[in-house]
């Protein structure tokens, strides 16, 4: 298929690293880079062999010759941005999370179906091989109905005084910035959202939650616990305990095939499987290829724009919508310390 012309709206260091990795790609071209500095633009699109660079963002949105658009931006800006992108007749591939709230998460995908376009929010580990098999593990009821689900994600801040991810008014904080990692895991697990949450987070000087737990209480009384930090040992974790046996994985965005990793620092994933109840029963190690999950996030999106597939763009619009309730009462039962219903914006 004739490969999609994507463009990267900013040049913050996670889209240094998507234009590296998609460098290989025959389905995906990255042909230009904005920045609203001219010289941080002129220098990124030379450092990636990127034929074209833009001084402003409204300019790449005026390009012709770009199909969609990549969004690395700043977790406030990514509604904004993503509506502007689709009024100007650009597919996005939007980073997490999607929006700050389930109002303007609906509000993009509003702009995306009025304007004919995808909108897709972009969880690396999600389009990695190991994802497609511990779905396709669960689908055939190797460990029968899945009863509970248990997943973590953590990792230090560096230079905290400057890091986004310590600003509010950037939709800073551990939650939107990493815990919409194990959600997103934990809704694919369970394929619908919880009707009720309680967390509590440890706040930090800046206003944000340095860290939360939470339990996801659901209608069938299954249940889920979520955990994350910016300020423990970088970890990623998930066990999904069902009635006839139990899966464990990493889930990790980018995951190397040689065993003590590879040139970039990419790791093996692990994904282990047992079939049976008690816990004599052994584990299987289930092995999947390996890469980068830009790549493979890219190329999936890619696929699906140009088969024009809306059902699965409407799947996985679905999922955001139910992340971004969650996340929003999530982050309610922190700051009021009660149980918050998780609103239902299918009504």
């Amino acid at each position: 298929m004739t490969p999609l012309r994507i463009g990267i709206l900013g040049c913050a260091n996670i889209a240094r690293v998507f234009a590296r990795d998609l460098q290989p790609s025959a389905l995906v071209r990255v042909d230009a880079v904005a920045s609203r500095n001219a010289a941080t633009a002129a220098a990124f699109a030379a450092a990636h062999r990127i034929p074209r660079q833009h001084a402003s963002y409204e300019a790449l949105l005026a390009d012709r010759d770009i199909d969609a658009l990549y969004i690395p931006l700043p977790n406030s800006l990514h509604a904004a941005w993503a509506i502007k992108a689709a009024e100007a007749g650009k597919h996005v591939l939007c980073e997490k999370p999607l929006a700050l709230g389930l109002a303007e998460a609906q509000s993009m995908f509003a702009a995306a179906r009025a304007h004919g376009v995808m909108l897709l929010e972009a969880f690396p580990y999600y389009f990695q091989p190991q994802t497609g098999a511990m779905l396709a593990v669960l689908r055939a009821g190797a460990i029968g109905s899945v009863r509970y689900v248990h997943a973590s994600i953590g990792f230090t801040v560096m230079n905290p005084a400057n890091n986004i991810r310590m600003a509010p008014d950037l939709g800073g904080g551990a939650l939107l910035d990493a815990g919409s990692y194990p959600l997103s895991l934990i809704r694919l697990v369970m394929g619908r959202p919880p009707t009720h949450v309680r967390a509590e987070a440890t706040w930090a000087p800046t206003g944000v939650d340095i860290s939360m737990t939470a339990t996801l209480n659901y209608a069938g009384g299954e249940r889920a616990h979520l955990e994350c930090a910016m300020d423990v040992a970088n970890h990623r974790r998930a066990l999904i305990a069902g009635t006839a046996g139990t899966l464990e994985t990493e889930y990790l965005n980018h995951v190397s095939a040689e065993p003590r990793g590879n040139a970039f620092g990419h790791l093996p994933s692990q994904l282990r499987l047992r079939r049976g109840v008690p816990n004599t029963v052994p584990f299987e190690e289930i092995r999947s290829p390996g890469g980068s999950g830009f790549r493979f996030a890219a190329e999936a999106f890619a696929t699906v724009v140009a088969a024009r597939d809306f059902e699965a763009i409407e799947l996985a619009a679905e999922a955001s919508l139910d992340n971004a309730a969650t996340l929003e009462a999530l982050a309610a039962s922190a700051r009021q310390r009660r149980e918050v219903e998780v609103q239902d914006w299918r009504r």
